[in-house]
């Protein structure tokens, strides 16, 4: 069974279905079962699933639709004309039998298209000069031109004799193209040949007047007359057809040297574009169809130097210059055997292709003669893991780099290895940073746009968004920096503009780890050209595993080997094995999605909404946007009644106290302000700017909209601040400040955009606001600055929470520490932590983060306190 199509084996699509839904949901749930055993954290847990899931579906799934993949591949080429696609079929399902069929539809198509071009196109172009000639002396005859004598007669027989031997000479046009035709060498007069090839394109009276010169005038080379014969004539026939009336077409042949001769064409016609040059040649070629012709005689000239070991080229014709110049190099003596090139070039043709079934085409009238079509180009990679042909995502995700990557590759999966040592068992901390600058630094070392301004700054931005890892302890304000700065980077690589954009390149950094697939297994297979690479690896993992198991047994059935396995390995339980192997698949397959991103990065800003149609009129949008403007300025109307209307006035009103009725609605006010931003982006989508009157009106209704948005906003912080005047401050009550704070600023600048009426900034601007109110809330040390205001509370009211202070992160005990009295201040910081508890978490120089190295000097200058019975409470007095 092959490894890179294991279900090969099978005979029907419907169980090999069967089986790849069975293996992937089978190694999912015992994927996700030993996840749950070892206690590994859902969001470690969920990606490897996943990923575990469907690397098993992709490896199953490989050699079922690659046939299909590449018949969709070679359909397309065939539909070009090139029938010498062939698929490889080697399943005995449904889809085999498909491919199967396939080849030989190919087959039996080229080998029609071979006869039709060959029976067609060679016939009539090589049958129409001497039957021109033919027909001009016969027409000469009865038009008393010519006298009917014996002269004129034996130019007839010439040319009927001509005729009768180019229809014996197809069948070996056929073999040239077969490579079984000999060459018929023999001593050639350059001049004799010159001048009989000139005679017979005089004949055909096409009104240009043709002269030749050779040096020295006896030249004499070794060729095959009639071949050489050929080539001339069809050189000729060429350059007299592209020439104008009375123009002059010049033949030159020449010694180049002890082993080679050189024939020179030139005419008076329009001449040979440079983009044109290397294609003349080719059957049916790309020059103008002005003069008639077919484009199959320099191909026949082509074939001929091929057979005599020469080349032929045709020179570019410069700018503002009329006539074509064509070269011929042969050697003054070919060798008597087809040249190796096209024995080569033969040989290839003949063999079938894989699967397919050899070609046998009947001459008519002739004996069979075995013959193929000519050698395609080679087919361009298909499927899961061949880095061609196109699919839906190539227009909006290019692979423009398939190359086999076997460092980044490397480095993810040192990346990931150092993380499966680091993290486990460990609080965030330096470890942690560590990993995340060197994923940043690989897929900053690969990515195609490093030295875009917008990358540079974006990874910056990303790389201190990482420190405050270390810097800080706070769960909530770490979480929140390594979101914003994957947001970050991810935009900053792909180079996003618009808003829809932004959020598509945030999609692509998981979608990356679909999408690199098959470059991931080009790298694979890459690896295992390298002879030692794969044996040293394998030998390197069953160690490993041997030495787990066996070290397992031993160190659980020995006390003593026990305690020497401790040493050498602490935690080689089997917990532990499953947590660091499920970090280490998560890290390395981040780190490996980061670099295919930032190798190949989504041209996300094709993700837009559909052109609108048409611009909608003022009243349309006016209409709806006026009425949300009413509405903003009724309430802060309400706002400023109760402002000077007073608690009476409040209670009498609503029955709430002040504290309350800001409480009440902080939050339906902070869904207005995002809610506003929505409005405001629709509405410049769909209104209408063509005119001064269109402009002035989104205008004045979005920058009313924006104005009352901001007074809403200073509505909500300062209802915020009175609730936090009256029950204290939160660490999620500041976040919420800032969010709104950060709102108010998305506002301000939607409402510059409106002014100018250019916004394509805004998406990059709100996405580089955030990143800064994170760094800004980060280094504002919310937890700290909470502590501060409550101990203030506490100073001026005499009553405090420490019940809540207890659950601050570490990042508050040096404030606890020197503003709280000795005893209450201990049995704050004394508190456990929930977390490093439950997890047996450990502090060492790989986990130290600044935040807890604080705390731990805060605690060490304070006595150990007493009891602590009444102090931890949420209504503490002094």
């Amino acid at each position: 069974m092959r490894t890179d199509r294991p279900l090969d084996g099978v005979s029907s699509i419907k169980v090999k279905l069967g089986l790849l839904v069975g293996v992937s949901v089978l190694v999912a749930v015992l994927v996700a079962a030993i996840a749950d055993s070892a206690g590994v954290a859902w969001w470690t847990s969920v990606p490897v699933t996943v990923a575990a899931a469907l690397g098993v579906t992709q490896w199953l799934a490989r050699g079922m639709t690659s046939p299909l993949r590449e018949m969709t591949a070679a359909a397309r080429r065939m539909a070009a004309g090139d029938y010498g696609q062939r698929v490889r079929a080697s399943s005995s399902d449904e889809v085999g039998e498909l491919g199967r069929a396939f080849n030989a539809m190919a087959a039996d198509l080229a080998g029609a298209d071979l006869e039709r071009r060959r029976l067609v196109a060679t016939v009539s172009h090589e049958l129409r000069t001497p039957l021109t000639a033919q027909r001009a002396l016969l027409e000469n005859l009865v038009d008393g031109v010519s006298a009917p004598d014996q002269a004129a007669l034996e130019a007839a027989l010439a040319q009927a004799e001509r005729l009768s031997t180019l229809v014996g000479d197809l069948l070996d046009l056929s073999r040239v193209d077969a490579g079984v035709a000999p060459l018929d060498l023999a001593p050639v007069a350059v001049r004799a040949l010159l001048d009989r090839c000139l005679a017979e394109a005089g004949v055909a009276g096409r009104g240009a007047r043709v002269e030749a010169l050779v040096e020295p005038a006896d030249l004499t080379v070794s060729a095959d007359p009639a071949r050489l014969a050929q080539l001339v004539a069809n050189l000729v026939d060429n350059a007299v057809r592209h020439s104008p009336a009375g123009g002059r077409v010049h033949v030159s042949a020449r010694r180049a040297g002890p082993a080679e001769w050189v024939l020179e064409v030139r005419d008076d016609g329009p001449g040979i574009p440079p983009e044109q040059a290397d294609r003349v040649f080719e059957r049916f070629g790309t020059g103008s169809d002005a003069a008639g012709g077919t484009g199959l005689g320099l191909a026949i000239v082509r074939w001929v130097c091929d057979l005599h070991g020469g080349r032929v080229e045709a020179v570019p014709t410069p700018p503002g210059e009329r006539g074509a110049l064509l070269l011929v190099t042969l050697p003054t003596a070919p060798a008597a055997d087809r040249p190796s090139h096209l024995r080569a070039a033969a040989a290839a043709a003949v063999a079938p292709a894989p699967s397919s079934v050899p070609l046998t085409v009947t001459a008519p009238q002739e004996a069979t003669v075995p013959t193929t079509a000519p050698p395609a180009p080679a087919p361009t990679p298909v499927g899961p893991y061949g880095g061609g042909g196109r699919g839906a995502l190539d227009g909006l995700w290019p692979e423009r780099d398939a190359r086999p990557r076997v460092g980044v590759v490397a480095a993810a999966l040192v990346i990931g290895l150092l993380a499966a040592l680091t993290w486990p068992y460990r609080g965030l901390g330096l470890a942690t940073s560590v990993v995340m600058l060197a994923t940043g630094a690989l897929m900053w070392a690969v990515a195609r746009h490093r030295r875009d301004p917008w990358t540079v700054a974006g990874g910056v931005l990303a790389v201190l968004l990482a420190l405050v890892v270390t810097l800080r302890d706070a769960g909530g304000v770490v979480t929140l920096s390594v979101l914003a700065g994957a947001a970050v980077a991810a935009a900053a690589l792909t180079r996003a503009h618009g808003l829809l954009a932004v959020l598509a390149s945030w999609a692509a950094w998981p979608l990356s780890g679909l999408r690199g697939l098959p470059l991931l297994a080009r790298t694979v297979s890459a690896t295992s050209r390298v002879g030692l690479l794969w044996p040293v690896l394998r030998t390197l993992a069953v160690s490993l595993v041997v030495l787990v198991v066996f070290g397992g047994l031993f160190a659980t059935g020995d006390a003593l080997f026990g305690s020497w396995a401790a040493a050498l390995v602490p935690d080689l339980g089997w917990d532990a094995i499953v947590l660091r192997t499920f970090v280490f698949v998560l890290v390395a397959g981040v780190a490996l999605a980061g670099a295919y991103l930032a190798l190949n990065p989504p041209a996300v800003d094709l993700v837009a909404l559909p052109p609108r149609l048409r611009a909608r009129p003022v009243w349309e949008w006016a209409v709806p946007v006026g009425v949300v403007v009413l509405l903003f300025a009724t309430f802060l109307a309400a706002q400023t009644t109760a402002m000077w209307g007073g608690d009476a006035y409040l209670r009498r009103q609503t029955g709430l106290t002040h504290a309350e009725y800001v409480h009440q609605g902080f939050g339906q006010l902070t869904a207005a302000t995002a809610l506003t931003v929505l409005v405001m982006t629709l509405t410049l989508r769909v209104a209408a700017r063509d005119t001064t009157r269109d402009r002035l009106a989104a205008r004045g209704l979005l920058g009313a909209l924006g104005l009352f948005t901001l007074a809403v906003v200073a509505s909500a912080l300062y209802r915020m601040s009175l609730y936090q005047d009256a029950f204290g401050y939160t660490t999620l009550r500041v976040f919420v400040d800032g969010f709104e704070l950060w709102l108010g600023l998305v506002v301000l600048m939607l409402l510059v955009g409106v002014m100018a009426l250019s916004w394509r900034w805004v998406p990059r601007a709100v996405l580089v606001s955030g990143a800064v109110f994170t760094l800004g809330f980060a280094a504002m040390n919310p937890d700290a600055w909470v502590a501060g205001q409550n101990i203030d509370r506490f100073e001026a009211s005499g009553r405090i929470d420490t019940l809540y202070l207890s659950t601050l992160s570490a990042d508050a005990a040096p404030v606890i520490a020197q503003r709280l009295p000795a005893d209450v201040a201990g049995c704050i910081l004394e508190a456990p932590d929930p977390e490093a508890t439950s997890s047996g978490r450990t502090d060492d120089a790989l986990s130290w983060n600044l935040g807890r190295s604080r705390a731990a000097a805060a605690r060490s200058a304070l006595a150990t306190p007493g009891s602590c019975d009444g102090i931890l409470t949420d209504t503490y007095r002094r």
